[in-house]
């Protein structure tokens, strides 16, 4: 099997700071991604949620689902009220032939506080490791039985973002917990994704392939900025246009012979940055990339 590429609204419309593209339509969306090149798309705000609905809608335009985010709250929730909370949203993506659901603890997270800066970040507390590594596996265990699998997403202003944080994450979850790679917010919290991707390469099931713009990264990192301010600025962008060695990261999946999605998730002002010149940039430039690796 080869990969996939797909692609997030987030280049058109953007959920955490919704006046962003607000007034594209979904439509728009959709035919620009398929334009562009793209297979699938992953959810976004302006989708409806029910497999009734969204399929024909997907179907329209030859589009997959890819995956969707999941906001966890497991610091906070038991494993039952977690699987109660998500029933909805797994059973959207399972109707609709996901394989993998996006999610992350959000619990205090600051990234959609446009007024925090990032680096204030709230820490993982460490001595919950071990209880939250077996809740997070006994969840994985029942989206796996729905046919589903949970895809880690490190993210920027939550409770796990950086290196070190993914490996006790790793190390406390088992097999059934997979591991999304996005080497925009790894580059972003100072990690290097090929060095994160070659250690957990055996755990990796979803892969964001979003890009850092290392003068701009540089900048906002000074000025201590929001994560919704950085995005602002521009320290995102699709694959290719940026600082990350992509070649070095495929070249690991390659080896385990990754077959999943490879997904364009590059959030930027569409105002300035025009999302079907960007989406089919990132597409050529992405898929130039899985078939150098041999990947597709």
């Amino acid at each position: 099997m080869t990969v996939q590429l797909g692609i997030n609204p987030l280049t058109w419309t953007n959920d955490d700071l919704p006046t962003l593209g607000a007034e594209t339509p979904l439509d728009t969306c959709l035919s620009e991604g398929k334009q562009a090149g793209f297979s699938g798309f992953e959810l976004g705000n302006k989708f409806p949620r029910q497999a009734s609905v969204l399929g024909p809608i997907l179907d329209n335009h030859d589009l997959k689902l890819v995956s969707g985010w999941y906001s966890m709250e497991l610091l906070t929730r038991s494993v039952e009220e977690e699987i109660e909370a998500v029933k909805e949203h797994l059973t959207l993506l399972r109707e609709l032939g996901a394989k993998v659901m996006v999610v992350c603890e959000v619990t205090d997270c600051i990234h959609g506080k446009q007024d925090t800066p990032v680096h204030l970040r709230p820490s993982f507390p460490y001595d919950r490791w071990e209880e939250y590594g077996r809740k997070l596996t006994e969840f994985a265990k029942y989206t796996q039985s729905m046919g589903v699998q949970v895809a880690y997403h490190h993210h920027m202003g939550t409770v796990i973002e950086n290196e070190s944080d993914i490996d006790n994450l790793m190390s406390y979850t088992g097999n059934e917990v997979g591991l999304l790679l996005d080497s925009g917010h790894l580059t972003f919290a100072g990690a290097d994704p090929v060095k994160v991707a070659q250690r957990w390469i055996e755990r990796i099931n979803h892969v964001h392939c979003k890009d850092i713009r290392s003068d701009i990264l540089k900048d906002v990192k000074n000025r201590n900025l929001s994560f919704l301010d950085s995005v602002l600025e521009g320290v995102f962008t699709v694959p290719g246009d940026g600082c990350v060695d992509y070649p070095s990261i495929f070249k690991q999946l390659k080896e385990v012979d990754y077959s999943g999605w490879l997904v364009v998730e590059a959030e930027q002002d569409p105002a300035i940055a025009n999302p079907l010149e960007f989406a089919t940039l990132g597409f050529n430039n992405l898929k130039k990339f899985a078939t150098d690796a041999k990947l597709m």
